[in-house]
């Protein structure tokens, strides 16, 4: 199972996730107006941090449908994954999998609303077609708001969308480390590729913090609730 926290805008952040058994680390990029959005070269900084960790991938995690600006940032950085959080074509999938480095790796946003509706339902296979390499299912929020909207999808909504391609899937959404057991056809399902976590992970600073980040991570892979405030 990956783990990916979300959202980390300094050094000590990446570290933190880091060290609470994070395999990748999500940094924002061209995301208008959120909160832990950053330059490009801040992004570039931390992608650098992230690496030096040994162990957190990082994750630039775009709102972007400028291909060639993405593509500079993934070079600078050295950037291994691509998360493509708007409403992007298929063909910035395309572009990005075309002229984008050996081995990038490209995660596709699938929105859902509160009635299980995928609100890209009708692009899921050119996604996977123009090249993604898998997808996320993430929540709207009641007033449309997508990303960081801790609100959780219905494990049965996820499943059969999950159906709909044939691309491993990563779950985001209202995920902490009392509600794992609520996802448990999730997690079995074949191509189930892990979690992405945004507000569970934070401290009571608002910054991504390694007992709450670990209290996660641990409760996902080992399939049981910790308790709350404790770590790993």
């Amino acid at each position: 199972m990956l783990v990916k926290f979300c959202g980390a805008t300094t050094e000590s952040e990446v570290a933190a996730v880091a060290t609470a058994g994070a395999d990748l680390v999500g940094l924002w990029y061209a995301v208008p107006g959120g909160p832990a959005e950053l330059a490009a070269g801040r992004a570039v900084q931390l992608c650098a941090a992230a690496r030096e960790t040994g162990r957190a991938e990082p994750v630039l995690v775009t709102f972007s449908h400028d291909t060639e600006d993405l593509l500079a940032v993934v070079e600078a950085g050295r950037v291994p994954w691509v998360q493509l959080h708007g409403f992007q074509a298929p063909s910035v999938v395309r572009r990005l999998r075309r002229d984008g480095p050996p081995g990038l790796r490209i995660v596709k946003v699938l929105h859902v609303d509160a009635a299980g509706r995928c609100l890209e339902g009708a692009l899921a296979g050119a996604y996977e077609k123009a090249g993604a390499d898998c997808v996320l299912y993430d929540a709207v929020g009641a007033d449309g708001r997508i990303g960081s909207t801790a609100r959780s999808l219905d494990p049965a909504a996820v499943t059969a969308l999950a159906g709909r391609t044939g691309l491993p899937f990563l779950l985001a959404g209202g995920l902490h480390a009392q509600n794992r057991a609520a996802f448990e056809a999730v997690v079995a399902h074949p191509r189930f590729l892990g979690i992405d976590v945004d507000s569970a992970a934070r401290g009571p600073g608002g910054l991504l913090d390694a007992r709450a980040a670990s209290a996660v991570a641990h409760a996902w892979r080992a399939g049981t609730a910790a308790a709350p405030g404790t770590a790993a």
